[in-house]
């Protein structure tokens, strides 16, 4: 069995908990009360969504082609 990688960004919520996104899987995002749970979330979400793709013939999209980089801009000055 292929076994594909996909980058997950976590974002900790300010209620408590974590959302989970899946950039190269447009609206997979699932939520866990904390990170072990998040990331056992996302590989379920993940899992389910490759399958959704695979039973309506779209194609599985993969990260093989992907460059990251995190670009630091200055934030705008608040004006009270």
């Amino acid at each position: 069995m292929k076994r594909l990688s996909y980058r997950v960004i976590l974002r900790k919520e300010p209620e408590g908990g974590y959302t989970v996104i899946v950039p190269s899987l447009p609206g997979c995002v699932t939520y866990g009360s904390t990170k072990k749970e998040a990331i056992k979330m996302a590989e379920e979400a993940i899992e389910l969504y490759l399958e959704s793709l695979q039973e309506h013939g779209e194609e599985i999209p993969t990260e093989e082609r992907i460059l990251e980089h995190t670009v630091t801009v200055k934030a705008p000055e608040v004006h009270a």
